[in-house]
């Protein structure tokens, strides 16, 4: 056997198929066909039906046709010495299992397989016809996402209840072309997680402004990462690697934003410890001292809940450790802290899916 790839017209990862279309030729010798001469006869495609022809199928075929325009795209061709030539066009769906771990940075390996569905391997026997090169048209094949990396044929046997059958098995590795998934998703994502950090140049008292870029940035990134699953199977459960990536850039985004209400909380409460502590200052000293008389008798009395009182005092002396006396420095640190986070994370990223 030997075949042609005329094309390969889709490659879908929802359905884990392709669909492509060959010209499938095969050899073998009859010799209740041997005749005198020196030439070969091309005979019409309609005799195939009076002639012995193996019965080989294609094993993963989900669907599969014959061409018919303008005529039934058959080819039979005898030599004097009782070789058949054997050569069909069709059209053919294949079910390709692939692992999308690493989508869209991922290589997928294809299979085309040929059986023999009624003759076992005492009746016939397959072959190649010149091993490798035995498959022409992918050297020049130009596929939309993907470049043809290596492909390479094989001989085996299919064993089944029904005994051992003849096997040819051509496979051929595709390797996806990611510079439209950077131009599509890598680079808004990272531009929106950018934009996110605009919030830190912002004044802190401006509170419509900050908000519009945080909610904005996260909704923009929710419609990028479901317009981002839309060519993947639903019902796949590996988290791939744009998922990962559409995901750090949205814990960026979601972090700048929360990164805004902390410090404005903090604001307001440096602001309303500082009204207290005015307040208490405008206490007329009279007013004190008898307020610490009065404590003092107070605290005389209820000398027993000193204990549990000074636990709690320690309590929100180690919470006072963390609390931020300035909250207009939260700015400060987030500006180089996100960007140079991100960076961090990208790096580790790119080498793992690319290297790894």
């Amino acid at each position: 056997m030997s075949l042609d790839i005329a094309s390969i017209d889709t490659i879908s990862e929802i359905n884990m198929d392709y669909t492509a279309t060959i010209f499938l030729r095969q050899r073998w010798t009859d010799e209740r066909l041997c005749f005198d001469g020196n030439k070969s006869l091309s005979l019409d495609g309609r005799l195939v039906e009076m002639l012995w022809v193996p019965d080989t199928f294609i094993v993963d075929s989900k669907k599969s046709f014959l061409h018919d325009i303008t005529v039934e795209n058959r080819l039979i061709r005898i030599y004097p010495n009782g070789t058949v030539l054997y050569a069909i066009r069709i059209t053919t769906t294949v079910a390709c299992s692939m692992d999308l771990t690493k989508y869209p940075m991922d290589k997928q390996t294809c299979t085309l397989q040929l059986e023999s569905w009624g003759y076992n391997i005492n009746d016939v026997m397959f072959y190649w016809t010149r091993g490798n090169d035995s498959v022409r048209g992918l050297d020049t094949l130009r596929l939309a996402q993907y470049t043809v990396e290596d492909y390479f044929t094989s001989v085996s046997e299919a064993v089944y209840e029904t005994g051992r059958y003849p096997k040819l098995v051509f496979h051929f590795e595709l390797k996806r072309n990611i510079f439209y998934f950077i131009l599509e998703t890598y680079v808004p994502s990272i531009l929106l997680v950018v934009l996110s950090w605009v919030s830190f140049w912002i004044s802190q008292s401006s509170v419509p402004a900050r908000i519009c870029i945080g909610v904005t940035t996260v909704l923009t990134m929710t419609t990028l990462m479901m317009g981002a699953r839309t060519s993947l199977p639903n019902a796949n459960c590996f988290i791939k690697a744009i998922d990962v990536y559409l995901g750090i850039c949205f814990s960026f985004i979601f972090g700048a934003l929360l990164e805004y209400a902390v410090a404005h909380f903090l604001l307001a409460a440096v602001a309303n410890s500082c009204n207290v502590t005015n307040s208490m200052n405008n206490i007329d000293p009279n007013t004190k001292s008898k307020g610490s008389i009065s404590g003092k008798r107070e605290r005389s009395k209820h000398s027993g809940w000193s204990s549990p009182m000074s636990v709690m005092k320690r309590l929100f002396c180690i919470f006072d450790c963390f609390h931020v006396k300035n909250p207009y420095h939260i700015d400060n640190y987030a500006r180089y802290s996100f960007p140079l986070s991100f960076i961090i994370i990208n790096v580790f990223y790119w080498v793992y899916y690319l290297y790894f």
